[in-house]
């Protein structure tokens, strides 16, 4: 199995290596690819050192399997040509999530869909895929109609250069900024750059990627992305409103008995989720569960993942398991 990490030296790459490690993920050449100033750089995996490599000798050297976490625009120009040399991409970036020809997974919930076929695979977005981990066993018995959801989202999302800003803001130093304004002692509710309908691209990511992923788009979302100073994990209020009714009772016992997810929603001991916890966990964990009691059938929860992990890495990983168990690859 030859397995190519394109993006190693990134923030999300070095999480992929520490995952793909971590589950022993089974591996008998590893390729570490990066863009041109990284090239023979040195990294290390299960202790053995590697030499970084450039795209095209990556491409020729035809591994079985590439996660891609270089941009989107590296990945539309780089994923046809590694796919054309038969290998399997596995992409963290937005560049063919919303593409029809390519499918976006979440392994717990649709990678029954894979075939040999799919030589592109999408990886949804981090915030996304947080969310449909918890809303899948319920939309399956309840149905969705409708979802609300406010993300309280870390700097690690925006990457390196934001996670810099705000040691810096902490330390008192004035450095390099990566938003239009201070993030320490702040909230930004700007994830992305803005579309002409007024939203974010953070936020239509919210709002498309659910209904293609359920492959059922007879529900909809709305969503509001927010920056919040934090280094790790995001955080989602989420309301959704089914069509059929549900008793508390019945969505703890269903969650907790989710693979992937942790309940943690005792209000008298104030055990709910948060980043701190979440933090290097490759789980979803959720609380705050409670009917809204404004309207029918319809329920607010409080969802938190690490979004390095099974919000980029992690999941991108559990996908070349899954072609790897299934003999897809």
């Amino acid at each position: 199995m030859k397995v190519a990490v394109v993006g190693a030296t990134g923030m999300v790459g070095e999480v992929m290596l520490k995952v793909l490690a971590e589950r022993n993920f089974p591996i008998d050449e590893l390729l570490l690819v990066a863009s041109k100033r990284s090239i023979g750089k040195k990294l290390m995996y299960k202790n053995e050192e590697h030499t970084v490599i450039g795209l095209a000798d990556a491409v020729e050297a035809r591994p079985d399997i590439a996660i891609f976490s270089a941009g989107g625009d590296t990945s539309l120009e780089w994923a046809p040509k590694f796919a054309e040399a038969g290998t399997t991409v596995i992409d963290n970036s937005s560049a063919w999530r919303m593409d029809p020809t390519k499918k976006l997974v979440v392994p717990e919930i649709n990678a029954h869909e894979l075939t040999k076929d799919d030589k592109i695979i999408a990886n949804p977005n981090c915030s996304t895929i947080q969310m449909v981990m918890a809303l899948a066993p319920l939309h399956k018995k309840y149905k969705m109609k409708r979802v609300v959801v406010s993300t309280y989202q870390s700097v690690s999302g925006t990457g390196v250069k934001a996670v810099k800003q705000l040691e810096n803001e902490i330390a008192g130093i004035d450095g390099e900024m990566a938003y239009p304004y201070p993030i320490g002692r702040n909230a930004l509710p700007h994830c992305d750059v803005f579309e002409e309908n007024g939203y974010t691209k953070e936020e239509m990511k919210l709002s498309r990627e659910p209904q293609k992923i359920f492959n059922d788009r007879t529900f909809s979302i709305t969503a509001t992305a927010v920056r919040i100073p934090t280094a790790g994990g995001h955080s989602e209020a989420v309301n959704v409103e089914f069509e059929n009714d549900f008793t508390i009772a019945d969505v703890r016992k269903m969650l907790s008995e989710t693979s992937g997810i942790v309940l943690q929603d005792n209000i008298e001991t104030n055990s709910y989720p948060m980043p701190i916890f979440a933090h290097g966990k490759d789980d979803v964990f959720v609380g705050r569960i409670r009917r809204d009691e404004t309207q029918p059938n319809t329920l607010n929860m409080w969802i938190v993942a690490d979004n390095l992990r099974k919000g980029a890495a992690t999941n991108a990983v559990q996908i070349g398991e899954y072609l790897v168990e299934h003999n897809l690859v």
